[in-house]
């Protein structure tokens, strides 16, 4: 693995934990209904990217 997919990785490991966090707030607190579907798709393209990389 080189190192520009290690930072990579690292970057996409950083957005999921922030898109994690995200997602939980606006399900507590749900002020736009679109923003919840759209935290989802952008966390599964983010964790797709990621297992590919890793793989």
């Amino acid at each position: 693995m080189d190192k520009k997919t290690k930072k990579r990785i690292e970057v996409l490991q950083q957005k999921v934990a922030k898109l994690q966090q995200l997602l939980a707030a606006a399900k507590k607190q749900p002020d736009d209904p679109a923003e919840i579907p759209r935290l989802e798709l952008e966390l599964k393209a983010a964790r797709e990217e990621l297992s590919a990389l890793k793989s």
